[in-house]
């Protein structure tokens, strides 16, 4: 069996991370778009939001990632304890996220669910695909902020129920209404339309892994 070969090389990231909250146990930031939240196999990728922060946080783990081109809110545990009781309450559903979102079109509803199964694409890796046999449940709410013209497009709040790869990109596309400046699933002319990505993780919620306090942060979206 042929392995898969990513060779896509990040252009270098100016952008900074911002530590929202510190404790002893975790961080919430805010990553810019434009880099990587794990350092790729290729050597060329060794920027990344984990590179940069073990050289502060030397015990640093991800159960949190997002999109290359993502923008916006990660959860960083700082022991395996608190990384291993993040990824059991992103199993389980316990964390609630939003994401907002410029999509190509106008979205003729103010808000509804697309459900629509996610599958590995081996045939064109690194994309995902929809599919009723292989794909795992995916659902994502939308509710649309606002509507503009000239080109149309429509902003919106995404709330993911599922956290499959890509999920909103490839669920925007699904419905006809591609994430702007998105290179995997968008139409040229919607991939023309934004120097970035137009995908931001807005709000993140849940339970603090020591003191069982709920957590909710929350950042300005920068487009």
């Amino acid at each position: 069996m042929t392995a898969l070969i990513d060779d896509f090389v990040a252009p270098p990231c100016a952008g900074d991370i911002e530590v929202l909250y510190q404790d002893d146990a975790l961080l919430l930031i805010n990553k810019p778009s434009g880099l990587l939240s794990l350092s790729g196999k290729n050597p060329l990728n060794l920027d990344s939001v984990h590179h940069r922060l073990v050289q502060q946080f030397p015990n640093a783990l991800l159960p949190h990632r997002l999109d290359f081109g993502t923008s916006g809110l990660m959860v960083v545990a700082l022991n395996k304890g608190v990384a291993v009781d993040l990824n059991r309450q992103f199993q389980l559903r316990n964390v609630t996220k939003t994401y907002e979102a410029v999509l190509a079109g106008h979205v003729s509803v103010d808000e509804g669910e697309i459900a629509l199964p996610i599958a590995k694409d081996p045939a064109n890796f690194p994309k995902m695909k929809i599919c009723a046999v292989s794909g795992k449940a995916a659902i994502s709410h939308f509710k649309v902020i606002a509507r503009q013209t000239g080109p149309d497009a429509t902003r919106v709040l995404f709330s993911p129920l599922t956290g499959r790869t890509h999920q909103l990109r490839i669920h925007s596309a699904g419905f006809g209404h591609p994430i702007l400046g998105c290179d995997l699933y968008g139409t040229a002319e919607s991939h023309r339309m934004a120097d970035r990505l137009l995908l931001h993780a807005a709000t993140l919620e849940f339970d603090h892994p020591v003191t069982g306090e709920r957590m909710q942060g929350k950042t300005h979206c920068p487009f």
